[in-house]
């Protein structure tokens, strides 16, 4: 009897044995899967589907990007089919403004890696630079930066990885129905501009520049870190962010006082100071600004040479304004760059992403 107890003991301890070598081998196993992807690959693969994707935006070849998307899934259909968009509206955006996009370059920044569905669903932020010429000016270089915030589905097929899914709030989606207008004269005047000078503006203007350029979030340099400043609640889960950082410029940088209309403090932010329809008005209204031109890009393009560093442009839908940017500069033919968030833009062309004929543009100097 107690022979036969010590077999079935022994036998129960095999099999538990074997079952914790079964359970150990299982966890570290599921581990490895987890933990193989890490943040320095996802970089790389990131990288390496930026790469083809801005070469086929580059070269406008559809067969570069068609292979870059799994279109078994509606997700991959659409995610190709919007990135086909964006790539005609950006050459039909360049043949306007006379130039040759010459390079883009994205730098990604992990925030998520989920395993999903035999592949993984990346949370991150990327920061994107065009680099242009002016057809007529071979030999001066300009430069912007767009930064967006990313969840796509990747999986490895026989050709490499590829997306089933992307979201992103795309900067060029109010113009990716841009008709295909004649626009001959406006490439000509354009082109015909000089660079323009603003070294001489005042002290309150610089700091207004400043201010803007280092916290323009995802397309800012890379020192800080593409974050908005903490000190700021981030309006754009709440539908955007654009007027409570133009808001941000004018007080923290070009030192406008705050008012009982427009004002934000520890219990929360006024409409004018976080709503880009009731900043233009407070604006204007307060006479803190004045308007330069309103209308549609035919009317006002011509003016727009007029805006300075620290002045702003409303974009206006149906009626409303529902975005605000901050004027930030101007390339070699004198053409204005602005900053603002959602999407984050550091010295983008104005009218880039906005220059479909739905648009009114509202171009104010803002009187520092």
């Amino acid at each position: 009897m107690f022979i036969i107890m010590n077999k079935r003991k022994f036998i129960i301890s095999i099999i538990c044995i074997l079952a914790l070598t079964i359970s150990l081998s299982s966890l570290e196993i599921k581990s490895k899967v987890i933990t193989v992807f890490t943040d320095k690959e996802c970089v790389q693969i990131l990288e390496e589907i930026f790469e083809t994707r801005n070469k086929a935006l580059l070269d406008g070849d559809e067969s570069k990007l068609n292979n870059l998307y799994d279109k078994s899934t509606k997700y991959g259909v659409w995610a190709y089919e919007h990135e086909m968009k964006k790539m005609k509206y950006l050459h039909i955006w360049s043949n306007k403004q006379g130039i040759t996009f010459k390079d883009i370059k994205t730098k990604v920044k992990i925030n998520r890696i989920k395993p999903k569905e035999g592949g993984y669903l990346i949370n991150f932020t990327a920061s994107t630079e065009y680099e242009y010429e002016y057809d007529n000016s071979k030999n001066e270089t300009n430069i912007f930066r767009i930064g967006t915030y990313h969840s796509l589905n990747t999986i490895k097929n026989e050709e490499g990885w590829c997306i089933t899914k992307e979201w992103y709030t795309d900067p060029f989606a109010d113009s990716l129905n841009l008709e295909n207008i004649k626009f001959d004269d406006i490439k000509k005047h354009i082109l015909e501009q000089e660079k323009r000078d603003s070294s001489n503006m005042n002290e309150r203007r610089k700091k207004a520049l400043e201010y803007a350029d280092m916290f323009c979030g995802a397309a800012a340099d890379e020192e800080h870190d593409y974050k908005y400043n903490k000190k700021y609640r981030n309006y754009n889960p709440l539908g955007g962010d654009c007027a409570n950082f133009a808001s941000q410029i004018l007080h923290e940088g070009g030192n406008f006082r705050k008012t009982r209309a427009w004002n934000y403090d520890s219990g929360g932010a006024t409409k004018a100071w976080v709503n880009a329809h009731a900043f233009k008005n407070y604006m204007i209204y307060s006479g803190r600004a004045s308007l330069i031109a309103y209308g549609d890009y035919d009317k006002v393009y011509k003016a727009s040479y007029k805006l300075e560093p620290g002045d702003f442009v409303a974009y206006e839908k149906k009626g409303k304004v529902t975005h605000i940017s901050v004027v930030t500069g101007s390339d070699s033919k004198g053409y204005s760059f602005v900053n603002c968030h959602n999407t984050d833009r550091y010295r983008v062309p104005w009218d880039l992403g906005w220059s479909n004929k739905k648009i009114k543009f509202w171009l104010v100097r803002v009187h520092y």
